[in-house]
């Protein structure tokens, strides 16, 4: 792996975790010392972060990881909700039922709340098979950006166990949906599903001290 595909990967699982908060400063010296790699590949993959709208340059040679709050979390959802309701409704009619049938299984018998990140790694597979559905390059590629941008949101209700719980109850009845071949109803199901998961997320934020 390349110096600078390792510095990105660190350091956007490392944004993503909440290991580096919003506001956290990556100095070029700092960083390329704590990564292992020269500035060259790091300024390679804080320019792929940047690219990714998860760093903001503070200076010529200071980089910030980006803030998120409710105004930026409800227009990530807007193009959230254009994007996921149509990979929904394509996959209803482009999708292999049996696939998306031993999904809606799954996520009949996960229990999110005592295993979530089992349940984050079930999300994954979904969001994979919907991908291979659609099988469009470039509605997959813009799901690929707001993913990116939802795993740091997700953060805000995981340690919501209703929430959780009635997020898998959401999954299974988009993948059964799609199972049935019932595209109306997977993208009803996705847009209940979306209006939930951002009205908790707001919740927690106005919660949190």
């Amino acid at each position: 792996m390349r110096a600078s595909d390792r510095a990105y990967r660190t350091l956007l699982d490392e944004i993503q975790s909440g290991a580096l908060q919003p506001g956290a400063v990556l100095a070029e010296v700092e960083q390329s010392l704590r990564l292992g790699v020269s500035r060259t590949p790091l300024r390679e993959a804080l320019g792929r972060l940047a690219a990714d709208g998860l760093v903001v340059q503070a200076s010529a040679r200071v980089t910030v990881v980006s803030d998120i709050d409710a105004g930026d979390i409800r227009e990530l959802f807007e193009v959230r909700r254009a994007l996921e309701e149509t990979a929904a409704r394509l996959a209803a009619d482009r999708g292999d039922r049996a696939v998306f049938a031993a999904l809606a299984e799954e996520f009949a018998e996960t229990d999110a709340t005592a295993r979530p990140d089992a349940y984050y790694a079930l999300i994954a597979r979904f969001d994979a098979a919907l991908d291979a559905a659609v099988s469009n390059d470039y509605l997959t590629a813009a799901l690929r950006t707001v993913r990116t941008h939802l795993v740091r949101v997700r953060r805000l209700a995981r340690d919501n166990p209703a929430r959780l719980a009635a997020s898998v109850s959401e999954h299974r009845l988009i993948a059964a949906a799609i199972a049935a071949a019932d595209g109306d109803l997977a993208a009803h199901a996705t847009h209940v599903h979306l209006h939930n998961a951002l009205v908790a997320i707001l919740d927690s934020l106005e919660g949190t001290p």
